[in-house]
């Protein structure tokens, strides 16, 4: 049976053979003449984000939650019950909720519509490139991909295959951080003049204070898998997630090989909404400058003090360190804007203070309203729930608030500050290109290669034609 099954798998789930299915099936036909069917969702990858991407998802009626999907079994088995009790509580019957440790399984499966992808950020670009390839639709959770070259070839397959795709950007939409669009909408508008500087903070990490140590592999992980496209290492439970809660801040986060700190962490949400509020969300910087230190003897390898300053073709200065606040402020000429989470409204300036007057960085600002008048032209387009938006593209084929191309650029905006980091020196960035100027050393840690052929996405994509 096992060998049948992998036979099976093999050929249906080549890239040339998912490619192959019709994509009327599987994607815009669906979308456009099946309003009243609910929309069958697989949730892949189980954990705390996981929980809460398919918490969100399950709100929404209009879809429904069929599979789950983790290489814990554990995790994988809590999220299937969450699942049917929710819909025993609300009186909606959940079907069978099937439970699977290969994704490829799920996307085998012709009656699922749409996936969401909440797996460590080193397996969001295959997972998601090999479910646009399959057909379905997507929400994966920032940062879009790991690295700029998964970024490419994920906004890639995306358009080629016709799917909807919305990133986890949850600060694009109203509810619960409308802080984050009032502020760029007020920037967009023009209501503190002439945009000079973004200053972005980020948090900072600390050490774990412990070594690297080995440790047997718990029974109900399948942790080669897990390692997927990473370097072949041993395993450690603090460099991967907790096996005694689900909702744990998981120690991948904060090791390189998985994910790339607070950079990519809180990075990919403040970087995309500056871009939006700049103009700049199909753009990028044009130099980076930055320095960093990085944990040493250490369980955890990400950064931690550092301080990066980026120049954007609009003359604006982004500067990233690790003294400031959570948030965004945005600096214009006639004044200054502060958004973070929490904040039922923006910070702000008064709009008739002098650039001279502007204080230090600091949430505890007081709070002044800017409200949107009828003399401002700039409104984005609305979203009061990121996961209700993501369902309703899909329904009407179309765009979500946070879709692939802007999504890529976001992930770019943090990697290139990541290898300005690691590089500890000045780089010119070719957003046109997605790709540095004359600069070998920081174009190749734009990608990595994968562990084995299995992992790499490139290859994926040539078989599947695109």
């Amino acid at each position: 049976m096992n060998l049948h099954r992998r036979t099976f798998l093999k050929s249906t789930l080549s890239a040339a053979g998912m490619a192959a299915i019709p994509n009327l099936f599987l994607g815009r036909l669906f979308a456009a003449n099946s309003a009243n069917k609910r929309i069958q969702v697989a949730q892949i990858g189980c954990g705390r984000m996981g929980t809460a991407d398919m918490t969100g998802v399950l709100a929404q009626s209009m879809a429904r939650v069929v599979a789950v999907c983790d290489l814990d079994s554990k995790r994988a088995t809590i999220a299937k019950a969450a699942v049917e009790e929710h819909y025993k509580k609300t009186g909606d019957p959940a079907g069978d909720v099937k439970i699977y440790e290969d994704f490829r399984e799920v996307l085998a499966r012709p009656d699922i519509d749409a996936v969401v992808i909440s797996t460590p950020d080193h397996w969001h670009g295959l997972v998601a490139i090999s479910a646009a390839i399959a057909g379905k639709h997507l929400y994966v959770q920032k940062p879009l991909t790991y690295d700029i070259a998964e970024s490419i070839g994920l906004r890639t397959t995306v358009r080629a295959k016709k799917v909807i795709l919305q990133t986890g950007s949850q600060q694009r939409s109203s509810n619960p951080w409308g802080s984050f669009r009032s502020a760029s909408e007020a920037v967009k508008n023009g209501r503190i003049g002439r945009l000079k500087t973004v200053r972005i903070g980020v948090g900072k990490d600390k050490p774990s204070g412990k070594r690297f140590t080995p440790m047997p592999v718990p029974s109900n992980l399948n942790y080669n898998r897990w390692l997927g496209p990473a370097p072949q290492q041993d395993y450690m439970e603090l460099r991967g997630h907790p096996q005694d809660t689900v909702t744990g801040r998981p120690g991948w986060i904060t090791t390189e090989d998985f994910g790339l700190g607070m950079i990519t962490n809180w990075g990919a949400h403040h970087f995309d909404i500056a871009q939006w509020a700049m103009g700049q969300e199909l753009g990028g910087p044009i130099t980076i400058e930055a320095r960093a230190d990085f944990m040493k003897d250490d369980a955890w390898t990400v950064h931690l003090g550092y301080h990066i300053e980026m120049l954007y073709a609009n003359d604006v200065q982004v500067i990233v360190d690790d003294s400031y606040a959570n948030g965004i402020r945005f600096e214009g000429e006639e004044g200054w804007v502060f958004c973070a989470r929490g904040a039922a409204s923006v910070t702000a300036s008064d709009p008739k203070a002098a650039p001279t007057q502007m204080k230090p960085l600091d949430a505890s600002d007081p709070k002044i309203l800017l409200p949107l008048g009828s003399g401002d032209s700039h409104r984005w387009s609305e979203s009061p729930d990121h996961y209700k938006n993501w369902l309703e593209s899909i329904l009407a084929n179309r765009d979500p608030v946070a879709p692939i191309d802007q999504a890529a650029r976001s992930l770019q905006a943090c990697r290139t500050a990541w290898i300005a980091m690691k590089l500890n020196r000045k780089l010119t960035w070719n957003a046109a290109n997605e790709a540095f100027v004359a600069n070998d050393e920081a174009n190749a840690l734009c990608t990595r290669k994968p562990r084995s052929a299995e992992y790499d996405f490139k290859l994926l994509m040539k078989n599947a034609g695109i």
